[in-house]
């Protein structure tokens, strides 16, 4: 056990060794900030005026390539935002009509002010002409971005679910493996200076390797050793906290994005408005769900993983290495992880708990899918990233999220095995 602890500490200093990324500036210690996006796609050049509350300017500030916006203040107290709607796109407005902010900035503290944009003519609002209706030219936009959701989903809840398939273990420090796929692309794409899709491709590799090692340093030894999947899950907790506030203080707490394809003017096909790196993005996630698919489904490894996963220690007496089998397993969970946060960072700003953040949309899409199936986590992945999305058409964006696991308890209480799992006989 103790070289496994030696082991292990060796791998956790090679990974704070690669992330080690120099310091960026730092956060104003309060202040204003928000952060402008359009259809997803971040909001240049749009200006913002603080005031204090009895109409002293205090500053004006514009947006950056990232959308994002930052104002210092020296006092605490209320302060007047306003965006100024004459720098917005000509396609875009502010969603409700109101373009004035009244935050209460409090000592040591940071406020984040929200402007929620839209697309002109959606939301209700008829169009020039007349002919279409705003209404469905929501609901096919909102449809194409859950499908986009539903498939980063689909990638991270993929590996996760082979995981548990093959040990059983719920692993809650998956999402910090889609963080550190995100981070690592980030470092190699902005401090070394690659250029994004050759950093893509290494962090994937590194996402993999590093999936290898945690099984053979780490969950490998729990394994021989008789540990639980109970204290393998709590493990689990307390190592995936470790990651999160290594992220935190390596990278920081702000947001970044990679230098390329961050602002990219958007594409119409019908009454879908996008950026062309998301229809190039759903198209490389579909293709390896469809090759991982295939490969489970073909291949030798492929089939002793479902063997494995059906019954290990049949498995083992038929004379299929298990241990091998489930480090496959693993590194192709670390690499599939790493590429869904390379897909998620290209979607949205990258930030030490974009993980965290996505974990529970993955769990329930496994377990909506049916825990240990690859095919019901994809199948759950886009229900749950469709419904998140589409159902902003009646509920607040903020309730989204709810909504989406809300579907996930009634579905179990009809069919608790999952949309594509199999009944289980208890006792």
């Amino acid at each position: 056990m103790r070289r496994a602890v030696i082991a292990f500490t060796a791998f956790l200093g090679g990974l704070i060794f690669l992330l080690a990324v120099p310091a960026q500036a730092a956060a104003p210690d309060q202040g204003l900030r928000g952060t402008l996006k359009l259809q997803g796609q971040p909001v240049n050049g749009v200006k913002i005026v603080v005031t204090t509350e009895g109409g002293q300017p205090v500053k004006e500030v514009t947006s950056n390539a990232q959308g994002a916006w930052v104002v210092p203040i020296d006092k605490p107290g209320k302060y007047k935002v306003t965006l100024d709607v004459k720098t917005l796109p000509q396609n875009a407005m502010v969603r409700g009509g109101n373009a004035v902010r009244t935050p209460t900035v409090f000592s040591g503290n940071v406020s984040t002010v929200l402007f929620a944009l839209q697309l002109k003519g959606a939301a209700g609002q008829a169009d020039e002409g007349g002919e279409t209706s705003p209404f469905l030219d929501q609901a096919a936009q909102l449809t194409f971005e859950g499908l986009n959701l539903g498939l980063i989903i689909a990638l991270a809840a993929l590996g996760l679910s082979l995981i548990y398939g093959t040990t059983g273990l719920t692993n809650f420090a998956h999402g910090e493996l889609v963080t550190l796929g995100a981070l690592l692309a980030y470092l190699f794409n902005v401090t070394f200076g690659l250029h994004l899709i050759p950093a893509a491709v290494i962090a994937v590799i590194c996402g993999g390797a590093l999936g290898y090692l945690q099984d053979r340093l780490f969950w490998g030894q729990l394994r021989r050793r008789g540990t639980g999947t109970i204290a393998m899950m709590i493990i689990s907790i307390g190592v995936a906290l470790f990651l999160r506030y290594v992220f935190l203080i390596l990278f920081g707490g702000q947001n970044e994005s990679f230098a390329q394809y961050t602002a990219q003017p958007g594409i119409e096909i019908g009454p879908i408005s996008a950026a062309p790196k998301n229809f190039i993005a759903m198209g490389i996630e579909l293709l390896v769900l469809i090759i991982v698919g295939l490969a489970l489904l073909r291949t030798r490894t492929g089939k002793a993983a479902r063997a494995v996963a059906d019954n290990p220690a049949l498995a083992a007496s038929s004379g299929i290495n298990v241990d091998r089998v489930i480090r496959i397993i693993w590194t192709t969970g670390g690499a599939i992880a790493a590429l869904a946060g390379i897909m998620l960072g290209l979607s949205q700003n990258l930030k030490y708990t974009m993980g965290q953040d996505i974990l529970l949309l993955i769990f329930a899409g496994v377990t909506l899918g049916g825990l240990g199936t690859a095919f019901g986590a994809l199948v759950g992945s886009l229900v749950v990233g469709l419904f998140i999305q589409v159902s902003t058409l009646w509920v607040p964006p903020e309730l989204k999220s709810v909504g989406a696991l809300a579907v996930l308890i009634i579905v179990l209480l009809f069919r608790p095995q999952g949309i594509l799992g199999r009944r289980e006989r208890i006792g």
